[in-house]
């Protein structure tokens, strides 16, 4: 029996050692995770953050050479302060970049980060292929910087589909000493309409083009807004002015400028892929009409002076407005829109990334930015930021984004405009012809 029994003692001492080495090990991991981890001599170590996991992102711009490389080289400023992202880049001219990004958003397969102007805004946005970026404001996207009027041109119903690229105004980018060459000393700040057409007679008398010709989606809108009528009504479902005689009395005008040779015609004007195409870059034409953020790269190309005109009147200030360039906008695909959000956010906030925009794309949103460059600034965008701060004292408030199918509306315009151009329908058949199409795309928004 004495053997028993002492088996039985030594068992029962075994099981408390159990119990004294669990509850010890215990107690042990408790004041471990309340402590910092330290080695054997009691040395504090710091846990190495987690390494972030790899991201591939594409993203997609429309632009001249210019722009392609400094947004190449931002890209890859981004990069190396973000080596766990792979960038891969989509860019094209303008009318080619639209004719690549459709198939893609009708397949679901945009790139990750899309630039995007405004007159496509609505169309993306209304069919649900831009993700709403609210939630990433102040957290994945800094907008302590950007004022709100910057953002709201962003705004679509209660969503925001896109961060405001820059601001900026129409205008005439020209050459003045081929200004000069026409026998035209300047252009007043006043001009008009009439002065215009007088003007690009003098062009083609010295062997010149005036100009490169106006984009019907954009001018004719400009020209709407001077008799106090816009394109489109504000409900998005049909056009905004009754009287056809102002599209008669636009396109008209527009028109023969190029029957006449002043203006170059279509098939010329298509030949045109880039900045350096252009006929003011080859000396064969005063200006180009277009859009304020695009003056710098158009004088680095030209290597030359150049100067800013404003829009035509009478009425220019119900004319002009302050735009937003264009957006970076986060396709609603995309399976990285955390970090697709935090480069947007360096592309607007980022003041040495900036140095090298420039304020291509507009006037910078952010403030502290703006204040940064003006010590770096070269002529050619204190012209720009000169011209932006004129029309914003000398404008008025821009209409609604487009609506959906504006698209449509804005690709049956520019081909009447440009059968206008070669002569193959009046322009009465044709304003006729616009409102019967544009009113049949609209009414879809009822």
């Amino acid at each position: 029996m004495k053997a028993p029994k002492k088996m039985l003692l030594l068992l029962m001492a075994f099981a408390l050692v159990l119990v004294s080495a669990c509850g010890g090990h215990a107690n042990n991991a408790e004041n471990t995770a309340n402590k910092p981890n330290t080695t054997n001599s009691g040395t504090e170590v710091k846990e190495e953050p987690a390494e972030a996991k790899p991201v591939t992102l594409r993203i997609a711009w429309w632009g001249g050479q210019p722009r392609h490389d400094y947004t190449m080289k931002v890209i890859e400023m981004y990069k190396a302060k973000n080596p766990h992202v792979t960038i891969e880049m989509e860019y094209a001219n303008y009318d080619d970049y639209w004719k690549k990004l459709a198939p893609q958003a009708a397949a679901n397969e945009l790139p990750d980060i899309i630039q995007i102007d405004t007159q496509n805004y609505s169309q993306y946005a209304g069919r649900n292929q831009l993700a709403d970026l609210t939630p990433f404001l102040n957290n994945q996207i800094d907008v302590s910087d950007i004022s709100q009027n910057a953002l709201d041109g962003g705004k679509l119903g209660d969503g925001l589909y896109g961060i405001n690229l820059g601001v900026n105004a129409l205008g005439l980018n020209y050459d003045p000493a081929l200004l000069k060459k026409a026998g035209i000393d300047s252009i007043p700040e006043n001009w008009t309409w009439d002065d215009y057409v007088e003007m690009a007679g003098k062009a083609k008398a010295a062997g010149l083009y005036f100009d490169s010709g106006m984009r019907a989606e954009v001018f004719f809108g400009y020209y709407l807004r001077t008799l106090g009528k816009t394109l489109f009504n504000a409900e998005g479902n049909g056009l905004g002015y009754e009287d056809d005689q102002m599209f008669v009395d636009f396109f008209g005008m527009l028109s023969k400028l190029v029957i006449d040779g002043a203006v170059p015609a279509p098939d010329v004007l298509s030949q045109i892929k880039g900045a350096e195409d252009s006929h003011l870059v080859l000396n064969q034409g005063i200006g180009v009409w277009q859009w304020s953020n695009q003056f710098v790269g158009l004088q680095q190309v030209a290597n030359r002076p150049l100067a800013i005109a404003p829009m035509t009147g009478p009425e220019m200030t119900k004319g002009l407005f302050l735009k937003p360039s264009m957006f970076f906008s986060v396709s609603e695909n995309s399976k990285a829109k955390e970090e697709a959000a935090k480069f947007i956010s360096f592309f607007v906030n980022d003041i040495e990334a900036n140095k090298l925009i420039l304020g291509d794309r507009g006037v910078p949103v952010s403030a502290k930015v703006k204040e940064a460059l003006k010590e770096v600034s070269t002529p050619a965008q204190i012209q720009v930021y000169d011209y932006v701060s004129w029309a914003e004292s000398n404008s008025s408030p821009m209409d609604p984004a487009d609506p959906i199918g504006s698209a449509e509306v804005f690709k049956s315009l520019t081909s009447l405009a440009e059968q206008m151009n070669y002569n193959k329908i009046k322009p009465e058949d044709a304003a006729k012809k616009f409102r019967d199409e544009a009113t049949a795309i609209l009414k879809k928004n009822k």
